[in-house]
């Protein structure tokens, strides 16, 4: 089946990296997947003529707004990836709240990373029982990509002795780099899924996230990782984890488990295909 993905793809994100993994579990199923940046389209018209020039039969979109609403209305059926944003920042806008409720009315199915995720958007709108989003997902990235917010850290981090800020670099570079630190810390205000804490405890890094509900989601305190609050907390527990061998061991050898548990290649590969099979069945009806 020829399929087209739409997704944001800016170079070193976490979504370009997610569309890349997902095309890649289609294409081993023997799927056509054309992906395309839904930021290089403005209308549904334009949507409409690529459906028709490429000769697809259905259609994925990561993000419900940016990707969504531009499968509205065609005579394909179509499946939605939520992106993160679209469920923790989109949804506080009527307009987008909206738009994005339609979207998932002629969706067939809907994939959310987390549970909380999963009920964030249950909260928002009517999902019907064959849509529930899916749990699923694996490790990535992500990367500063706001030039003013880039701006910003890189200021920030120059008046701030013994802190460093390293560019992109190569996969297996960056890997190398984490394996060599004594934790990952994560500070976001607004999460989806965070996949680089997914990829800290993949490689047997202890994790110190913000207490905020897609952290949450993923870290389970003094298990899997340590949740802070605020920058007193965070400090105390950092210094916590320095001084005790113990509980830094305990949270390094269950977090790798988890991953392996719920977040396995193998089963987001076998989910997705299965998923594609609910868009084969729908163009045949």
């Amino acid at each position: 089946m020829r399929l087209l993905f739409l997704a944001v793809l800016r170079p070193h994100t976490g979504n370009a990296v997610t569309a890349q993994r997902v095309r890649a579990h289609l294409e081993a199923a023997g799927h056509v997947c054309v992906l395309k940046d839904a930021f290089d389209f403005e209308s549904r018209s334009e949507i409409a003529n690529l459906i028709l020039a490429e000769n697809c039969e259905a259609a994925l979109a990561l993000h419900l707004y940016r990707g969504g609403r531009l499968l509205q209305g065609h005579r394909i059926p179509f499946g939605v990836i939520f992106g993160g944003t679209d469920v923790n920042e989109d949804a506080n806008q009527a307009e987008k709240n909206t738009v994005m409720g339609r979207v998932l009315e002629e969706a067939r199915f809907a994939v959310a990373f987390t549970e909380s995720m999963k009920e964030m958007a249950q909260a928002q709108w009517e999902l019907q029982q064959h849509q529930t989003p899916l749990l699923t997902g694996i490790p990535f990235f992500n990367a500063l990509v706001d030039p003013v917010f880039t701006r910003e850290v890189k200021a920030k981090v120059k008046r701030a002795a013994g802190v460093r800020l390293i560019g992109e670099m190569p996969q297996e570079d960056l890997h190398a780099v984490v394996k060599n630190c004594f934790a990952v810390v994560n500070s976001s205000v607004s999460e989806g899924m965070s996949a680089a804490i997914l990829e800290a405890m993949d490689l047997e890094v202890p994790v110190l996230a913000r207490n905020i509900p897609g952290n949450a989601a993923v870290v389970k305190h003094e298990v899997t990782g340590l949740l802070f609050s605020n920058p007193q907390e965070f400090v105390h527990l950092a210094k916590r984890l320095v001084s005790d061998p113990a509980l830094e061991k305990e949270i390094v050898v269950n977090g790798r488990e988890y991953v392996r548990m719920y977040h396995s290649w193998q089963v987001e590969r076998d989910t997705y295909q299965q998923l594609i099979r609910k868009l084969e069945g729908s163009t045949e009806d």
